[in-house]
């Protein structure tokens, strides 16, 4: 029969499950003591109904084929312009400077009047209302003074999730995203048992071979003599006894 070492940690780690879980049985503990011993943390892609070893094994596949991200280039404006070298008449607030143009604006008359009526910076009251009090200018010289040119629009490369189809300023933040939305973390214990995933592939194949008569013998082997796990031993014991007397 195989030796099978355990560590001082991975004992410790198998005492506090088993004090926690005291009626737990031998394969339940054994899956316990794989994922421990292996470092398992099994993911669920709900999309897929498939379970995998980790996330990182996920991700590796999904990146591999594709279906994580994209690149996808953008353009960015720097906001529109008040007024352009084609403005004729200019409304100008006399609190903050706030311009609207006849050319920039569908209603440069109704805007000036909605801003000057809400301006923090208003204090003039009439009849305890905010004054509705602006400038007008058709003048080229003064239209001038307020033309400031609009940045060029850049192209940016941002990502998109090939999930969702939201964008990302990095590949890292799609991950992230799809760390939080899209898996459901497990134990190893719950994996066997389950019926409603598929599990993947790989994954199946290590979980079929660790569950081997000769191994899970070595795992119960590996415990006997220790003092600190007789009781639990004496209680595998006797369910395996009732289960054979069925």
């Amino acid at each position: 029969m195989t030796t099978l070492v355990i560590t001082e940690t991975l004992k410790d780690e198998l005492l506090k499950f088993l004090k926690k879980n005291r009626k737990a049985d031998l394969i339940t503990t054994y899956l316990f003591f794989l994922e421990k011993k292996f470092n398992i943390k099994p993911v669920l892609f709900g999309r897929e109904k498939m379970i995998y070893q980790s996330q990182e094994e996920l991700i590796q596949k999904l990146e591999s084929q594709g279906k994580l991200w994209r690149e996808t280039e953008i353009k960015i404006q720097f906001g529109e312009e008040s007024v352009n070298d084609q403005t004729k008449k200019i409304y100008i607030c006399p609190f903050t400077g706030k311009v609207f143009g006849d050319n920039t604006h569908p209603n440069p008359q109704d805007a000036i009047y909605d801003w000057v009526s809400q301006c923090p910076e208003n204090k003039e009251r009439a009849g305890g209302l905010k004054v509705k009090r602006f400038f007008v200018s058709e003048d080229p010289e003064v239209i001038k003074n307020y033309i400031v040119k609009r940045k060029a629009a850049v192209t940016k490369i941002v990502f998109s999730s090939a999930i969702t189809g939201k964008l990302f300023n990095s590949k890292a933040a799609v991950i992230d995203d799809f760390y939080k939305n899209q898996l459901k973390f497990l134990s190893l214990i719950e994996v066997p048992s389950q019926n409603r995933f598929q599990i993947e592939e790989h994954f199946l194949t290590f979980i079929q071979n660790q569950l081997e008569e000769s191994k899970i013998a070595a795992f119960v082997e590996s415990l006997n003599g220790i003092d600190e796990f007789a009781s639990y031993m004496d209680q595998w014991l006797e369910e395996d006894r009732g289960e054979q007397a069925q």
